[in-house]
């Protein structure tokens, strides 16, 4: 199948029900359906072709995301581009990935303006809400387009989704994801949380351009319905869990956490929710048993990779629970048992299976797995060998077959279930006058899961404050990446050879804390 074939599923068995909601206004799945042939058939007339790729720059909106159909009817690959990260690091993800067309709200447009003379690949700027003169509305754009879906030849190894993830070296790479991946992960989705009939009704309140927006791919292809809520608001969430009767909706366990302290959260009406799921970050069990009391017996957790999309693994909610108790922390702590359709196992240095109850590194294969990095190939084949994807995290499968981790080989630090790479952290820190070194790690911290915490050396005689250290990166990355916290010491741990001792360092911070994704 085809990627758009999961929304043109639900099109047509449910063809005048509403696909989306958004400030209480419904579009019908014929009204989506034909703006996304629409945009599709733009598209083509303008000579865009399969796999070329295009970028939608907005926060959560219908017509945005339309437009990321409107790719994938073309045979396009869509790069989903986070409105919140700093313009330069857009700027390059769009260059890097020779971006060709970008579609973008006009809340962007000064900053995407802006950055226009440094993306010269770029041939179609569309702003989805306005007329600009540089940039045509999308109603003015596709205006007059066939609204018949285009007959456009695919094959399961097209890319089709092609996503920022950090590297080593601090820059985005590539994951290129293919109609095979991504209908692996949608069969998967269903298979693991069915409906048995009934039309879902998903809550996309994460960022679509994160996870949300996969996400409710599988409750398209069921005709049901999925309910946009455009920024961050409790209040709303909640309201829209009521009144729309919400059944399944993805939040990260930060967020869960906030929600948690809110007064009074234990008396609202949860009743509608069949699956909570949480993910892309460490869950505190505690929290998670606190989730379980206000929620409902509705918690899912799990996890995946972007290179392997959102279901290596998968706790659903009957097994949270044992003989009607809460289940064991053990299991509590686990990111359940390895989906149907892939092959995970545990692997030593020398890339041999280990017996199960084996510490060693996650690996993944099957059909979920991402076809390669953009434009590196040396990278791709560090991580796929011989047909494993090598997660990078390392853990054990109990004997009752669930999914552990433990740590990680590389030093990423997810926080708030985001990415933050040290190494781009520690450039920025590095390039002030006064510091002789640096070190970036995560530790411990209840409602991020994991802080971003730089420990710094400074040069003799000089002197910065904390303060000031977080300001800068702030300014250059943005709050998500930033230090929530600095350490100042006379010396950095190091190796005979003089590497910084990362394990070291984080030692001081763990002690008597178990460090888990």
């Amino acid at each position: 199948m085809a990627i758009i074939d999961f929304f043109d599923r639900g099109w047509r068995i449910n063809p005048h029900g509403a696909a989306y909601i958004q400030d209480e206004r419904h579009y019908s799945y014929q009204e989506v359906g034909e703006l996304s042939c629409r945009i599709a058939n733009t598209l083509l007339a303008t000579g865009f072709g399969r796999e070329a790729k295009g970028a939608v720059w907005a926060d959560n909106d219908v017509f945005a995301w339309t437009c990321a159909l409107g790719l994938w009817r073309a045979g396009m690959a869509y790069i989903p581009v986070n409105g919140r990260n700093v313009a330069e690091e857009n700027q390059y993800v769009l260059d890097f990935f020779d971006c060709e067309v970008l579609f973008f709200q006009r809340q962007f447009a000064e900053v995407i303006n802006g950055l226009r003379p440094r993306l010269p690949k770029i041939r179609r700027w569309v702003c989805i809400d306005a007329d600009l003169p540089w940039a045509p509305s999308l109603a003015e754009w596709s205006e007059g387009q066939s609204t018949t879906p285009p007959q456009v030849a695919v094959d399961p190894d097209d890319v089709v989704v092609l996503s920022p993830t950090g590297g080593t070296t601090g820059k985005p790479k590539g994951v290129m994801n293919t109609h095979r991946s991504l209908q692996t992960y949608f069969a998967q989705a269903m298979m693991v949380h069915p409906y048995n009939g009934a039309r879902p009704v998903n809550l996309a309140a994460a960022p679509m351009t994160h996870t949300a927006g996969m996400l409710s791919m599988p409750c398209s292809a069921q005709g049901g319905t999925v309910v946009v809520i455009t920024r961050p608001d409790p209040v709303a969430m909640f309201g829209a869990i009521v009144k729309y009767r919400v059944t399944e909706l993805f939040l990260p366990p930060t967020v869960i956490y906030r929600l948690l302290d809110i007064p009074g959260i234990d008396k609202l009406d949860f009743s509608s929710l069949r699956y909570f799921f949480y993910g892309a970050a460490p869950m505190s069990v505690e929290k998670l048993k606190r989730a379980m009391a206000v929620f409902g017996p509705v918690m899912a957790g799990g996890y995946g990779q972007t290179e392997a999309p959102a279901s290596i693994s998968y706790l659903p909610p009957y097994q949270h629970v044992v003989d009607g108790q809460l289940a064991p922390d053990e299991r509590l702590s686990s990111v359940g048992r390895p989906n149907p359709l892939i092959r995970v196992e545990i692997m030593d240095a020398a890339n041999r299976i280990l017996a199960q109850g084996g510490t060693g590194e996650i690996c993944v294969r099957g059909d979920l797995v991402m076809k390669g990095y953009y434009k590196a190939p040396d990278k791709t084949a560090e991580t796929i060998v011989d047909g494993w994807l090598h997660t990078g995290d390392i853990g054990h499968i109990d004997a009752e077959g669930y999914l552990h981790i433990t740590d990680r080989k590389k030093d990423m630090i997810i926080s708030g279930g985001f990415n933050v790479y040290p190494s781009e952290v520690e450039q920025v820190i590095w390039a002030h006058p006064a510091v002789q070194d640096c070190a970036v790690i995560g530790v411990p911290d209840e409602e991020w899961g994991e802080a971003v915490k730089a420990v710094v050396e400074l040069n003799g005689g000089q002197d910065v404050s904390a303060a000031e250290i977080i300001a800068l990166c702030k300014q250059k990355l943005g709050s998500v990446k930033s230090p929530k916290s600095v350490d100042f010491v006379p010396a950095l741990p190091r190796s005979p050879v003089g590497k910084v001792l990362k394990k070291d360092l984080r030692e001081q911070y763990w002690q008597g804390v178990e460090r888990r994704i």
